[in-house]
């Protein structure tokens, strides 16, 4: 009768502490601590662990009793009594492990062992709960049947929580392609806007070029028909003056047309050592030019791209003549010819990337000025329209590529055109 009461009042006391365990998604720890607690308490043993077991380590993940820290909490399944238990998937009871090693080793200082393996929804054991006792001692089936109890708890919460921590991931992953293909379009959605603006613009500006070119060119016809006439010097200076002023507008309004019109490429496979080799004639023969020298390095090896060669053409023209006004701004025609102007044709660090490199040895550009360089009418010249190099990066963006600008007083300035490698 007492031991019928004895087995009524541990079942009270099991159910009462399994009634109490609540698990919070995510927080598996303090969880699992409770039921380690939990099984000590009920069978009355020195220490109980909660294990997870996974490529032939065990990891401590609670424990009925405070572990120090700096203490290592995993260890190798080989030849241990965890072992034994994850490979046969079986609950195993050791009375005493100091006379019966067949099932491995216990921790230093312990005698009495049962081992439960935690089996989840999919069948495998992934780790198990151990008691310990320093005294040897008997497990009766009751015992055995609490452990197992609360393994069935403690697989579930497992299970549960790498679960909640897949998804999580899955769903941060999905997140953050979410949040990618939304750049992507508000990206698209954005090109698409500007390139509509721009179409409207060059529509407008196209109007607006047409009718003042009529009025300009007979301006200049009529300037051109004063230089005949015998005019004082005073009067032929105003005359040249208002020439130059007309030759500027002229140049303004094409570049004006060039800039605002969409980018549409001819595209063919260009190789890029023969393109810029068979231009740098043309690149010399510029009135900027004159009394200046332009090298070119090519590449080591073919480097090709998909591109349009008239625009590609009219990068390097306006790049290197600005590298030339710089240089030669303020010399004598005898100082500036030692003055070069460099082009430098080489792989990127970034795969499948060329980079064309463009240098000077000019005044440096400040640095608050060199983030204006590609807005449209900024110039630092009296005489520049400030499309030159606007035009440059329309260009350079409509080929898929990247326009970089570096200034410094120990290097000069180095103008970069970095365009994608085709096989």
């Amino acid at each position: 009768m007492f031991w019928k009461w004895l087995q009524w009042q541990q079942e009270r006391e099991t159910m009462a502490i399994l009634s109490s365990l609540s698990y919070r998604t995510g927080e598996l720890s303090s969880y699992l601590k409770e039921i380690a607690s939990g099984v000590s308490q009920l069978l009355g043993v020195d220490w109980s662990v909660v294990t997870l077991c996974q490529e032939g380590l065990e990891k401590v993940l609670a424990s009925s009793t405070d572990i120090e820290d700096g203490n290592e909490q995993t260890y190798s399944l080989h030849g241990s009594l965890t072992g034994t238990v994850v490979k046969t998937g079986q609950t195993l009871v050791v009375q005493d492990v100091k006379n019966c090693t067949d099932y491995g080793k216990a921790p230093e200082g312990y005698c009495a062992y049962l081992g439960v393996p935690l089996r989840p929804s999919h069948g495998k054991a992934i780790g198990t709960i151990c008691s310990f006792h320093k005294k040897p001692r008997k497990f009766a089936p009751g015992e055995i049947r609490i452990a197992e109890m609360f393994a069935e708890r403690a697989a579930t919460a497992i299970d549960n929580y790498y679960l909640y921590q897949q998804q999580r991931k899955f769903n941060d992953m999905l997140e953050e392609e979410v949040a990618k293909r939304t750049e992507e379009l508000r990206m698209a959605q954005a090109k698409l806007v500007e390139r509509e603006r721009l179409a409207a613009i060059g529509e407008f500006a196209a109007t607006i070029v047409h009718e003042i070119r009529n009025p300009l060119t007979t301006i200049k016809l009529g300037l051109n028909g004063f230089k005949r006439l015998d005019l004082s010097e005073l009067d032929r200076e105003r005359l040249y003056l208002s020439l130059d002023e007309a030759n500027r507008l002229e140049r303004l309004l094409r570049e004006i047309l060039l800039y605002a019109k969409p980018q549409a490429l001819n595209l063919t496979k260009i190789d890029l050592n023969k393109f810029i080799a068979e231009n740098l004639e043309t690149l010399g023969n510029m009135p900027e030019a004159m009394g200046c020298k332009i090298e070119f390095t090519p590449a080591y090896t073919g480097v090709k791209i998909i591109g349009d060669e008239d625009k590609l053409k009219q990068v390097l023209i306006n790049v290197v003549r600005n590298g030339c006004e710089a240089i030669c701004q303020g010399l004598a025609g005898a100082i500036a010819q030692a003055e070069t102007v460099t082009i430098n044709l080489e792989t990127c660090l970034v795969p499948d990337k060329v980079c064309i490199q463009i240098h000077n040895g000019g005044d440096p550009i400040p640095p608050e000025v060199l983030p204006k360089l590609t807005q449209p009418f900024y110039t630092t010249k009296a005489t520049g329209t400030g499309l030159g190099l606007a035009i440059v990066k329309r260009i350079i963006d409509a080929h898929g590529g990247e326009l970089c600008i570096q200034s410094s007083a120990d290097i000069g300035t180095t103008v970069s055109a970095i365009l994608p490698l085709v096989a």
